[in-house]
C-alpha cells in the first residue's frame, strides 16, 4: 500500500508539473470560444464558406455538416484567425458572443483548483479532480486490490499505441449469469468529465455495497462492466500535448494528420451521414470499420457477452442530453416504449439532485445526424438499451467544465445510471 501511494503521488506531482504549471507551454493563450447562431438558410451557407477557409475547432456540433437554423455552434478559434473571424461575422451581420475571451486563463484557474485540492488530500485518492491516465490506472489496481470481492480488473486488448485497454467488473461474484450493463467513458479524450464519472460510479457502488439496499440489490443482481477510459492513447494525449485532442491516435498513410473518430468507427451504416471520409477532419470514420483496436476490443468483448450485456451506456459531453438509436436515421426503434421509459425515469432522477435538465430522445432528432455510433452498433447486436449520455453543461464551459462541478455533475448522473439499471430488473427491461 505505501508503495502504490508514493507511486501515485509522484505520478500525481508529474501530472500537475505538466498541466498545472507549464499548461502546455501557454499554447491556449489568447485563444476563445464563440458561440454562432444562424438564424437563417443564407447565414448557414456564409457560415459553412467561412470555415472552408479558416481553420478553427468544433466544440459543438462537431463539423460543419451539423450546422442548423437557430441551432449553436460553439468554436475554439485560435489567437491569430479571432480579429479576421469576428469582422467577417460582423460584415455578414451574422450574430455572436464570446463564451470564453481567454482559453489559457480558464486552463489556469482549473489547474489552481486542482493543486489546492490534491494537498488537501495529499494521501487520498481525490474524485473532485479530473486524473492523468496513469493515476486513473493506478486507482484500478487499488480498487481490484482492496475490494476482491466486488470488483474483478482485466484487459481486453491494447491501444493503437500499445497501452493496455483495462476494464472493471463489478458486482456480487456468488452469482452467476446474471444480466450486465456496459458503461464506457473517454470515447473521445478532451471529454474529461466522462473518465471522472466512470471512476465516481464504481466508488459509489463499492462503498455503498454494505449500508444501501438498493445499490446492494443492483449489484447482487447485475454486473456491471466499467471502462474508464477507452480513448487511453487520445486522452494520454490530451494532457501531455493538446488539451482539445478528440481522436485516437492511430497514423494514416498517406496524410500527416492522426487519429479517427471512436464513435464513428463502429460497423453499422460506417461513414455514411454525418462521418467524414477525410483523414484531418474530427469526424473521420477510419480506413474501414472496426479499424481501431480500441473500437475493435470493446466490440469483440461485447459480442462474445452478448447473452448477458442488457444495457449499454457510453458517457460523452458536453449538451445535458440522453440519446438513444437511431443516430444514422430518422426512425423508431422497436422497443421505443420501453426505452422512452427508462430515458424518462433517468432523466426525471438526475433532475431531481439539483434541478438539471436533460433532453432526452432519439440520437438523430435530439442531437444530429451520425454513422457508424457505438449506441447504434449495440443496439443493432442485440443489447435492448443503449444510452449515450452528454453531460454538463450547454456551452459556457464546454470541454472546460471547472472541477467543482465534477462532484455535482457525477452525483446527478449516478442517479439516472442507477434508473436505468434499476430499470433492467422490471418486467418491461427484461
Amino acid at each position: 500500500m505505501a508503495v502504490l501511494l508514493a507511486l501515485c503521488a509522484a505520478v500525481c506531482c508529474s501530472a500537475l508539473q505538466t498541466v498545472g504549471v507549464k499548461l502546455y507551454s501557454n499554447r491556449y493563450e489568447g485563444d476563445q470560444v464563440l458561440r454562432i447562431i444562424p438564424s437563417s438558410h443564407v447565414e448557414i451557407q456564409l457560415l459553412k464558406q467561412l470555415f472552408q477557409n479558416m481553420t478553427v475547432d468544433f466544440w459543438q456540433p462537431s463539423s460543419t455538416s451539423f450546422i442548423h437554423m437557430g441551432s449553436s455552434v460553439d468554436i475554439h478559434v485560435g489567437r491569430n484567425s479571432t480579429g479576421r473571424l469576428k469582422a467577417h461575422l460582423q460584415q455578414t451581420h451574422i450574430h455572436y458572443e464570446v463564451l470564453i475571451p481567454n482559453l489559457q486563463k480558464e486552463m489556469e484557474k482549473q489547474a489552481g483548483y486542482r493543486s489546492s485540492r490534491k494537498r488537501r488530500s495529499e494521501f487520498q485518492y481525490d474524485y473532485e479532480v479530473y486524473h492523468p491516465l496513469e493515476e486513473i490506472q493506478s486507482w484500478m489496481f487499488e480498487m481490484n486490490r482492496t475490494h476482491p470481492h466486488l470488483v474483478d480488473m482485466f484487459s481486453i486488448g491494447r491501444s493503437y499505441e500499445g497501452r493496455p485497454l483495462y476494464v472493471l467488473k463489478l458486482g456480487n461474484r456468488k452469482r452467476l449469469h446474471k444480466k450486465a450493463m456496459w458503461i464506457d467513458c473517454g470515447v473521445h479524450a478532451r471529454e474529461w468529465i466522462g473518465p471522472a464519472f466512470c471512476q465516481w460510479f464504481v466508488r459509489e457502488a463499492v462503498n455503498s455495497y454494505l449500508h444501501d439496499s438498493s445499490m446492494r440489490r443492483l449489484m447482487n443482481q447485475l454486473n456491471f462492466y466499467i471502462m474508464p477510459v477507452f480513448n487511453v492513447d487520445g486522452y494520454h494525449y490530451s494532457w501531455k500535448t493538446d488539451r482539445f485532442w478528440r481522436k485516437t491516435r492511430s497514423k494514416n498513410a498517406k496524410y500527416h494528420c492522426r487519429g479517427v473518430d471512436a464513435n464513428r468507427n463502429w460497423k453499422v451504416k460506417w461513414c455514411d451521414e454525418g462521418a467524414s471520409l477525410h483523414p484531418c477532419d474530427d469526424t473521420y470514420c477510419g480506413p474501414f470499420p472496426e479499424s481501431e483496436p480500441e473500437v475493435k476490443a470493446v466490440a469483440r468483448f461485447l459480442r462474445k457477452h452478448r447473452k448477458h450485456v442488457k444495457a449499454y451506456i457510453s458517457i460523452h459531453a458536453y449538451a445535458q442530453m440522453l440519446l438513444y438509436p437511431y443516430s444514422y436515421k430518422y426512425a423508431t426503434i422497436p422497443n421505443f416504449d420501453c426505452v422512452e421509459t427508462a430515458a424518462q425515469n433517468a432523466v426525471r432522477a438526475l433532475y431531481s439532485a439539483y434541478g438539471v435538465r436533460y433532453r432526452y430522445g432519439p440520437a438523430s432528432t435530439t442531437l444530429y445526424v451520425s454513422s457508424g455510433s457505438s449506441i447504434d452498433w449495440a443496439y443493432k447486436n442485440g443489447i435492448p438499451y443503449a444510452f449515450a449520455f452528454e453531460l454538463r453543461d450547454t456551452g459556457y464551459y464546454g470541454f472546460l467544465l471547472p472541477e467543482a462541478l465534477i462532484g455535482p455533475t457525477c452525483m446527478e448522473t449516478m442517479r439516472a445510471v442507477r434508473a436505468i439499471a434499476s430499470g433492467l430488473l422490471k418486467k418491461c427491461t427484461s
